[in-house]
């Protein structure tokens, strides 16, 4: 018996249907060791050794276990996940399994597929010293952080406070927008369009004033607008200029983990903590009715755009016979990997093509269905051939004034038959017309409207999950497989809120990046923080011994703790709540107690009125997961009846509403359910509204009264339930109703 060590039981599953009777697959679970919980774990005095060990009992039968069934094999396979985290839980396994450091037991796949777990199993090679030496640096350096500045920050400003080495530099990223934000004054300027049309020629278009003697204007100002106004309404309109090309827009590179999420945040509404938790199902595999235990995508953290030769002619060969040889580009589509990536996987794909979608959609849940149909398709579409447009660029001349038309009308929608782009900016009235009309030099146009509009300079946006994490990419602090633990952190420490989609720091974010920033500085550095992830990347490559990178940056730490420590504690700044205090009617301030939060008057000490800040409503916990932020929904009750809401409440507002079904719609057979109106009043609806119509003001059965047609309802006279006829001038009457 030959044995196949893997991380999850899911992915065992699917790789021992592969291997068959003579291989037995199990999983470690994760991590077999870790560092302890409760205190730093880290040896000082030994260049910074880890105290790893089995902490919990699972891990401790877990080993127990495995050392039994390594007994009883001829050849042990270490098939952990083909990354930096991977490579040390099997460099633990071989510690704790007493195998032979010497002998080739690693293998690794970027797939879950027959064809490349058993090319794996051929070709076992050495477990990377450089990649663990790497990731050990990683690891025991956010220890260092975490353990050395977290008790800190609890003592200079509240308590269960937390500073990590990527989360404080993204937070700060975070809090340093929100300042620009309140900072920014907005500038008055005036935007001037015109619609015109070409006399007996359709269709009309619009014209935006951008020139006034021959140089680019901007209209600061009401007086400016006037004196242009003047001229655009007491002058001609003539064409002066025509440019039309063919353009070309080119399809985006399949996906890496960071480009997915960003992508299924915007699309898909999923937080990223939900995306990869759903990509991890899609690669390790899972039951489909009438298929069996399946993984459908390749491995989902890297940082590649690269992808096989053998994955992109199956690309090309799937667009030909579904979309047609015009589809196909000539040559096969080739994209850069980013210089800083790490490219040690290919990018994110499904594994087999004929496994469509829509061929599992009703076989799977719908996240699992939604995310693999979108990284299957931007796959699919990565190899199609460009959209095509015709664009015309016009100017016109009116007095001194010109102005310019732009218009694109689609000749061949490409890449765009499969996969369309994610729009992520705001579009604004000088994006292109739709089609313009015919229109040579020397056309005399006609003035229909003359719009001004007075604008103001709009503040930076806020970041969204889907910007922050791109934000975090661009600027190199985290990697692929962090940018979803990060965002989960900052919310459970209440550093950040979510108002929609926009990502808010709390007063108490803004006071520890703050305090980080006057004591700590290079730990908030974002630029410091980038290299040091390039530092620590560099470990597997160059042989740097990896205590050195860490105490490179432990030591000069230690010594701004010894002055932060000195400081005086910082006064913590009260969130203000929406709640007036019902006793002097002054707004209410949100503090932390002993027992968590509460409202107390901002009034204090002439009033000292305080309120609970959590829900007196019962409160249940369900099994369904929250597709914005990943946590659990509760069932609460409110002014409407019951409801679901997000546990993670303030930071994720997220809430559904509970429906309750009565009954089939007599109409159109769907579903009715239980309704409460804005003013509390019960009544009952059909889910295909708006196609389907059907109300009750009581609890409908579902059928029709054999009488007069009218739907039948319940009706409970002196606590005994009756059918009746829910026409009044009928008096169709059904009977009582059993309730055995």
């Amino acid at each position: 018996m030959k044995l196949v060590i893997v991380e999850s039981p899911a992915k065992a599953k699917t790789i021992g249907k592969y291997l068959g009777p003579d291989y037995k697959v199990d999983a470690s679970r994760g991590h077999i060791w870790d560092l302890p919980d409760k205190e730093m774990g880290i040896d000082f005095q030994h260049n910074y050794k880890p105290s790893l060990e089995a902490r919990k009992p699972e891990q401790r039968e877990t080993i127990d276990r495995l050392k039994r069934e390594v007994a009883q094999a001829e050849k042990v396979y270490l098939a952990t996940d083909p990354d930096r985290e991977g490579e040390a839980i099997s460099y633990h396994l071989q510690c704790a399994l007493n195998l032979d450091p010497n002998e080739k037991n690693r293998i690794m796949f970027n797939e879950i597929s027959k064809k490349a777990v058993n090319n794996a199993i051929a070709n076992p090679d050495y477990i990377n010293k450089g990649l663990v030496a790497a990731q050990q640096a990683r690891r025991v350096l956010d220890r260092l952080v975490g353990y050395t500045l977290s008790p800190v920050l609890c003592k200079k400003i509240t308590n269960k406070l937390s500073a990590g080495r990527v989360q404080s530099a993204a937070l700060r990223i975070i809090v340093d927008r929100e300042k620009e934000i309140n900072k920014f004054k907005p500038e008055e300027f005036w935007h001037v369009s015109a619609l015109l049309e070409k006399p007996k020629n359709k269709p009309q278009f619009k014209a935006v004033l951008t020139e006034m003697g021959g140089k680019k204007l901007k209209l600061k100002n009401k007086e400016q607008c006037d004196a242009a106004m003047e001229i655009l309404g007491g002058n001609d309109y003539v064409v002066s200029s025509v440019k039309r090309s063919v353009t070309q827009s080119r399809p985006q590179p399949p996906f890496t983990t960071s480009t997915m999420q960003q992508d299924a945040v915007n699309k898909l509404r999923m937080s990223s903590n939900v995306v990869m938790s759903v990509a991890q199902q899609l690669y390790e595999g899972f039951d489909i009715a009438g298929m069996g235990h399946v993984a459908l995508v390749t491995y989902i953290r890297t940082d590649s755009v690269r992808v096989s030769t053998e994955a992109m002619y199956a690309a090309r060969d799937r667009i030909q016979t579904v979309y047609g040889d015009k589809y196909v580009p000539e040559k096969p589509n080739f994209y850069a990997t980013k210089k800083q990536a790490q490219d040690a996987h290919e990018a994110i794909r499904p594994i087999n093509l004929e496994l469509t979608p829509e061929s599992i959609k009703d076989k799977v849940q719908r996240n699992q269905y939604l995310l693999y149909k979108l990284i299957y398709e931007r796959f699919l579409a990565s190899q199609a051939a460009p959209a095509t447009y015709n664009s015309v660029s016009v100017g016109v001349s009116c007095g001194a004034c010109g102005l310019t038309a732009t218009g694109r009308t689609p000749i061949f929608d490409g890449y765009l038959a499969i996969y369309g782009e994610s729009k992520t900016k705001e579009k604004d009235d000088e994006e292109e017309n739709a089609a313009l009309p015919e229109l040579m030099v020397g056309d005399k146009l006609r003035l229909v409207k003359l719009n001004p509009e007075q604008r103001f300079t709009k503040p930076p946006a806020r970041y969204t999950e889907a910007s922050i994490i791109k934000a975090m990419e661009e600027k190199g602090i985290g990697r692929p497989s962090t940018y979803a633990t990060i965002m989960q952190t900052l919310y459970k420490r209440e550093y950040v809120v979510k108002e929609g989609k926009a990502l808010m720091p709390s007063n108490l974010g803004i006071q520890v990046t703050e305090y980080l920033e006057k004591y700590f500085s290079e730990v908030v550095d974002v630029q410091f923080t980038a290299e040091m992830e390039d530092r620590l990347d560099a470990i597997e490559d160059n042989g740097e011994p990896w205590y050195k990178v860490v105490d490179s940056f432990y030591k000069p730490m230690q010594k701004e703790v010894e002055t932060a420590m000195r400081s005086h504690k910082v006064a913590v700044q009260d969130e203000v709540s929406d709640v007036m205090c019902d006793k002097c009617g002054a707004p209410m301030v949100i503090r932390t107690g002993k027992y968590g939060k509460y409202l107390a008057c901002s009034n204090y000490p002439a009033c000292s009125n305080i309120k609970s800040l959590k829900e007196k409503a019962p409160v249940k916990e369900t099994d369904i997961v929250c597709e914005i932020c990943g946590g659990k929904m509760l069932e609460r009750q409110g002014k409407y009846g019951k409801y679901l809401a997000c546990s993670n409440y303030p930071n994720c507002r997220n809430t559904k509403p509970i429906t309750e079904t009565v009954a089939k719609c007599p109409k159109c057979g769907k579903d009715v359910t239980k309704r409460v109106s804005k003013r509390g009043i019960t009544f009952y609806g059909c889910t295909g509204y708006p196609n389907c119509d059907f109300v009750s003001w009581d609890i409908p059965t579902g059928t029709l009264c054999p009488d007069c047609g009218a739907h039948l309802v319940y009706k409970t006279l002196r606590g005994k339930k009756f059918i009746r006829c829910s026409n009044k001038e009928c008096g169709y009457d059904g009977g009582e109703v059993s309730e055995s």
